[in-house]
């Protein structure tokens, strides 16, 4: 495998470096974070520098570390999906974007450090799934069923037993690692409907994404079961504990998202990103109303 597939400048260009980051997909893992937070009961007070830092470490370390590893393993599928992406199209040089990946590793490690051992525990294992999804020799990615579960644990479980963590100093409690495993399963659909933008270089490239192997009508119907079927565990875990306002917020979240599966359905390739910009609005929604939820009823 080349390390170039397009010529290169000669310096690399810091736009560009941003644009390897992706700062528009900082926003999941950030989120579940701040609803970890949220879950974990305690106030604020004294730990708003450690909440911000988490933040920080959730989305423009952790996730920016993954972003820009998949970026440079995936340089020649990339070339012929998205050629205008970073490192297909020259703007970041040489190994600029693998050493970017290394550097941010380290960084986001030894900011997990200062906030403990909960959280150092967890930026590790996200930040082994993040190589391990996009680099071989396991390159989870290559299978849909693996890499959208190490994708649905990193966007959300992950940050979201860090934000308990952070706010308390130990291991978050049953039900919030709970809710963080349902919402993480669900986020494995989510996942699937990312794949649907790039079928014919996955497929090119033997990346058997969910929509390669089952086709996008068969991903697409299995997808909206993943992401709902999670949810409806929620709501009959939040009724079950006394939260019944909760549990029908959630529920009627649910609807939406299932009115909203109906168009998606109809011609998955198209809607697909539309879904995940409507769809997965109100799928975490949810998550702050269950993180309210845990957090107010004990």
């Amino acid at each position: 495998m080349s390390d170039l597939v397009a010529p290169s400048p000669q310096r690399l260009e810091p736009r560009a470096v941003l644009e390897l980051l992706k700062p528009i997909t900082w926003f999941a893992p950030m989120w579940a974070f701040c609803c970890g937070v949220v879950s974990s009961g305690a106030a604020a007070g004294g730990h708003w520098p450690a909440i911000i830092l988490g933040v920080v470490l959730a989305g423009p370390l952790v996730c920016a570390t993954s972003q820009a590893a998949n970026d440079w393993f995936d340089r020649e599928v990339d070339a012929i999906n998205e050629p205008n992406r970073p490192i297909p199209s020259g703007r970041i040089p040489g190994r600029w974007g693998l050493f970017i990946a290394f550097a941010w590793t380290l960084l986001s490690i030894l900011v997990a450090i200062t906030l403990g051992p909960w959280v150092a525990a967890a930026c590790a294992v996200g930040l082994t799934l993040a190589w391990a999804y996009s680099a071989p020799p396991f390159r989870l990615k290559k299978n849909g069923w693996w890499g959208n579960a190490a994708c649905g644990a990193c966007y959300e479980g992950l940050p979201w037993i860090t934000g308990a963590a952070v706010m308390t100093g130990h291991a978050p409690r049953s039900i919030i690692l709970v809710l963080a495993g349902l919402y993480s399963l669900g986020a494995h659909g989510i996942m699937t409907l990312n794949d649907f933008k790039s079928i014919e270089g996955d497929a090119s490239m033997g990346i058997r994404s969910l929509p390669v192997m089952l086709g996008p009508a068969t991903a697409a119907r299995l997808a909206c079961a993943v992401m709902a079927l999670p949810q409806g565990v929620v709501v009959a875990l939040l009724a079950a504990r006394g939260s019944p306002i909760a549990a029908a917020m959630v529920a009627v979240l649910i609807a939406a998202q299932i009115a909203l599966m109906l168009r998606l359905l109809r011609d998955p390739r198209a809607y697909a990103a539309w879904y995940n910009a409507t769809g997965t609005t109100l799928y975490v929604l949810g998550m702050l109303v269950s993180a309210f939820a845990v957090a107010w009823g004990g």
